[in-house]
């Protein structure tokens, strides 16, 4: 349950803070990644001393799952990727919302944000999600020039922050790692044996079958592809499992044609979405993360939260939060058949299962989305009361060693 907001303090005036993203979704896509984050983060506000909204800067897309049924003010502005015109839009909506603070998440969100932060003498927070290895060149351009005009730089794991830093060209002491986390109230909660058995019967999951599975979306990064390559070896040595992939995505027609290839059948199972991220979950006896890179999943810290046994490769992301034989087994990446021997070893196992659950709750227990929202509220006053009055120096002066700290 998201936290009921507090009635604001009518002698105090709330900060307005901006998060602006490029976009909140592949064409039609519906609530995966950065939206489930938005959906997480921005009702958890305190709404006494925060009016939080959210700018994208493309059009609303199509899809029934919106961040507005969360009560979230979205505004979209409908421009394309290299718009001019973003600029002034987005100029024009910052000035209406009186923005204190802008927040912001990809290329263009924090190349055409910077330019509208520095035009209106406020603060502006970059925050890197993924490490893309390197920029465009003309990207490299305008993160040299807006560089100085940005008060601070947020990446989601130390690949990420070492990639802001030398491809984002930010400098390394205004780039802070702080990881995400899931909504623990909603993940790590007690499921009795009907919520599972009614998720394992929505997932087609017949009793006595031993789920394997990946909640996910279908794209080259996720490298699901040696999921189902390694499907075959586990399901020879255990008849009674079945592999489930979770999701959807632009690289479903060439799964399903490798898995047909392969000769999988019903063996391997694509369920398309899922709203109910945590009942589907629920219903797997494995979750496998066979990325290839990654920044940090939303499903692995939910996964933890749960405490579920994984098997997970050593992506850039996946390793910063995981430890192997801890709370993951950890194989090297684009290797099927590693992933088969972790995946039959858990299986074989039962005690590893046990053990590498209960050390994934242990785990999942540090990385709570509502504390990294305390921590950013920390951060936004702290931003608000010196960014301006020091030319975006005081910064570096203040203690943000909470943003590193576990809670």
């Amino acid at each position: 349950m998201t936290p009921r907001p507090r009635t604001p303090d009518p002698g105090t005036r709330r900060l307005n803070i901006v998060h602006v993203c490029d976009h909140l979704g592949w064409e039609g896509s519906r609530m995966h990644g950065v939206k489930r984050l938005f959906a997480w983060m921005i009702p958890r506000f305190d709404q006494s001393r925060f009016n939080v909204s959210l700018v994208s800067l493309r059009k609303k897309d199509l899809s029934a799952d919106t961040l507005e049924e969360f009560g979230i003010d979205v505004t979209y502005l409908a421009r394309h990727k290299f718009d001019p015109a973003t600029f002034t839009a987005l100029l024009q909506v910052l000035r209406e919302k009186q923005a204190d603070l802008v927040h912001l998440h990809g290329y263009g969100a924090t190349t055409f944000g910077r330019l509208c932060a520095w035009r209106m003498g406020i603060p502006a927070i970059l925050h890197e999600h993924a490490n893309h290895t390197d920029t465009p060149w003309f990207q490299k351009v305008a993160d040299k020039f807006l560089a100085p005009h940005t008060d601070l730089a947020i990446a989601v794991s130390a690949s990420t922050g070492e990639f802001t830093t030398r491809a984002r060209l930010m400098p390394a002491e205004r780039t802070k790692v702080v990881y995400l986390g899931a909504p623990l109230d909603e993940f790590a909660r007690s499921r009795s044996a009907a919520e599972v058995a009614a998720a394992r019967q929505a997932l087609g999951i017949a009793p006595g079958t031993i789920a394997v599975g990946t909640i996910t979306r279908l794209m080259p990064s996720k490298g699901n592809q040696y999921l189902i390559a390694a499907a075959p070896k586990v399901l020879a040595r255990h008849p009674n499992a079945r592999v489930f992939i979770v999701g959807e995505g632009e690289l479903q027609p060439e799964l399903e044609a490798q898995a047909t290839a392969l000769g999988l059948g019903d063996q391997l199972v694509f369920s398309g979405f899922t709203r109910d991220v945590a009942a589907a979950l629920s219903a797997l006896d494995i979750v496998v993360f066979p990325s290839l890179w990654e920044g940090t999943p939303l499903t692995m810290f939910e996964a933890l939260a749960m405490g579920k046994p994984i098997v997970a490769t050593d992506a850039d992301g996946l390793l910063d939060v995981l430890t192997d034989g801890r709370d993951a087994l950890v194989v090297p990446k684009a290797n099927a058949d590693r992933l088969v021997e972790a995946i039959c070893r858990v299986v074989e196992h039962p005690e590893l299962g046990m053990a590498l659950a209960a050390g994934a709750r242990k785990t999942g227990a540090r990385y709570d989305i509502a504390a990294f929202v305390r921590k950013m509220e920390r951060l936004y006053l702290i931003l608000h009361e010196t960014s301006r009055a020091t030319g975006r120096a005081g910064i570096l002066q203040a203690d943000l060693s909470f943003l590193t700290t576990e809670r």
